[in-house]
């Protein structure tokens, strides 16, 4: 390519021709008039924690759960997509597994009502003393962000923890993805 893109068009147009040589010239300098077309957005987005060890304790279980719902809204927002619905795997000591989903009232990806319908699922596989070795959150039936109905909200506490979320989310970009979180998905150090 290199040897071609130092050659003149005019020369490269006598041996192939008028239109293939002054493509072939082009081409090899790196300009393609051609319009680029994106490919589509996949339709669903999945984030999974496997554990070191199983896991009992619910509220450690929540915060993996908040962590996990965390990382599944800044993917959906990094790609400009929100989910009509979430789906939630639990994957148990001796391989069994439990899956559900839940559809949202409106395609989002914000943490609030990713949580809430994720917590309602978790809720639902009625957990007493189970030991969870992975767990899989996916959201599904992903839409372009734009082309989703966003209600009005008249609450002012919501409405700070979206614009929270943006912060929070230019806060990732600039310093990477463990930068800053909910209090609930921190880690003890014991």
């Amino acid at each position: 390519m290199a040897r071609l893109a130092a050659l003149p068009t005019g020369t490269v147009q006598q041996i192939l021709g008028a239109r293939a040589g002054r493509m072939a010239s082009e081409r090899a300098c790196g300009w393609d008039p051609r319009p680029v077309t994106p490919a589509a957005l996949p339709v669903s987005a999945n984030v999974r924690a496997r554990f070191e060890r199983d896991l009992l304790d619910g509220a450690e279980v929540r915060a993996r759960l908040l962590e996990l719902v965390v990382r599944l809204g800044v993917t959906l927002r990094g790609r400009g997509q929100a989910a009509r619905a979430v789906t939630l795997t639990l994957h148990f000591a001796g391989g069994a597994r439990w899956e559900k989903s839940r559809r949202l009232r409106e395609p989002s990806a914000h943490e609030d009502d990713l949580r809430m319908a994720v917590y309602q699922l978790m809720d639902a596989a009625g957990l007493q003393r189970g030991r969870l070795r992975g767990i899989v959150l996916k959201g599904d039936d992903a839409v372009a962000a734009d082309t989703a109905a966003e209600q009005l909200s008249l609450d002012p506490r919501r409405e700070a923890r979206l614009v929270m979320e943006e912060a929070a989310d230019r806060v990732r970009a600039k310093f990477g993805p463990g930068a800053i979180g909910p209090a609930g998905a921190a880690r003890r150090a014991s």
